[in-house]
């Protein structure tokens, strides 16, 4: 008989000797540190630029942590992941959008709490429905009914011409939020920073919980996990849920940021480049999305101001990282350690 979802399972961690600190863990030390300090220093410099630059870099950083819970340590490899990134934005524009109403302003239209419950509503929505029917695919079949999923919200907010179409939707004045001014790039910053932290910590506790246990195992065998009493569909929908959640969190923080939304936030191609970025700084480890978004962004940044076609360069560093480089970033500096991750 398949043992029932223990909700202890998210809490109790597991056990055993600490490892000692390596040079990887000093980098990452030294880029959280960096992250910190640095653009706040170009931000009071005039750099408004490269503050701008490390804002996004941030915000998609939470977005591929999310997207690394399930592809990384779950096997699961969704290409709609982008779906909830515009899901949270849209949270925040669409309430924006319908301030006023026959002339009166209406309650909580520019109110932060609002928009985070109702990004976080839409994308547990979105991902226990979707997740519900992907997830009892495997392999090609579940990459292309997450994509057709998220390709479905895309069509869907292109229709909508109330809120832009193809065309978008601006912000016109962002979420506010008890203490903070969100118009202010370092109070923003600093939202996204605690953000990332709070989103690597939680999911640490989740990955080392029996719950990420049972999640990796599914990965590596998920028919001895059925084998010996776990019901894996339920865990995986779980965690897909929950990556869905994080990610729409990261959309709602986008979406303050640009102060404009469209469906092409939701395209296939984010979701590739969400995917790229984990790979390239290392599925299966915790620290190597943020390594991956950071070398994406700029990678970008250079090739771009090169050539417009910078997609191509780029493909061939991604295919160079795969074939010569195990485990991405994070992969190569475990090894520079002396350690196997």
């Amino acid at each position: 008989m398949k043992t029932t979802f223990p909700f202890r399972d998210f809490f109790a961690s597991r056990t055993g000797p600490r490892r000692p600190v390596t040079l990887y863990d000093w980098i990452i030390v030294a880029l959280l540190v960096g992250l910190a300090v640095l653009p706040p220093l170009a931000f009071s410099a005039g750099l408004t630029f490269w503050m701008d630059v490390c804002i996004r870099l941030v915000i998609l950083a939470i977005a591929a942590v999310s997207l690394n819970f399930i592809l990384g340590f779950g096997g699961m490899a969704s290409f709609g992941h982008a779906a909830f990134i515009g899901l949270g934005a849209y949270a925040v524009g669409i309430p924006a959008h319908h301030a006023t109403y026959g002339g009166f302003e209406l309650i909580a239209t520019y109110n932060g709490i609002v928009h985070i419950v109702l990004a976080i509503l839409l994308s547990a929505l979105f991902a226990l429905i979707t997740g519900a029917v992907c997830l009892r695919t495997r392999g090609v079949y579940f990459i292309m009914i997450t994509m057709a999923f998220g390709q479905m919200i895309f069509y869907a907010m292109v229709s909508m011409e109330t809120y832009g179409g193809d065309d978008g939707l601006t912000i016109d004045v962002r979420s506010e939020l008890p203490g903070l001014d969100l118009a202010n790039p370092l109070h923003l910053y600093g939202l996204c920073y605690v953000s990332l932290l709070v989103v690597l910590f939680v999911t640490r506790k989740f990955i080392d919980s029996r719950f990420g246990m049972v999640i990796r195992g599914a990965k590596e065998n998920e028919e001895r996990m059925h084998a010996i009493g776990f019901d894996t569909y339920r865990y995986k929908l779980t965690a897909y849920v929950i990556s869905g959640i994080i990610c729409g969190y990261a959309g709602f923080l986008l979406g303050n940021f640009t102060t404009f939304i469209s469906p092409e936030m939701m395209d296939w191609t984010r979701s590739g480049e969400l995917m790229f970025m984990v790979i390239l700084g290392g599925a299966a480890y915790l620290f190597g999305p943020l390594f991956g978004s950071m070398t994406f962004l700029l990678v970008e940044e250079v090739l771009s101001g090169i050539t417009v076609y910078w997609h191509l360069p780029f493909g061939v560093l991604l295919i160079l990282t795969v074939l010569f480089m195990k485990g991405g970033i994070s992969g190569f500096f475990n090894r520079l350690s002396g350690t196997d991750g």
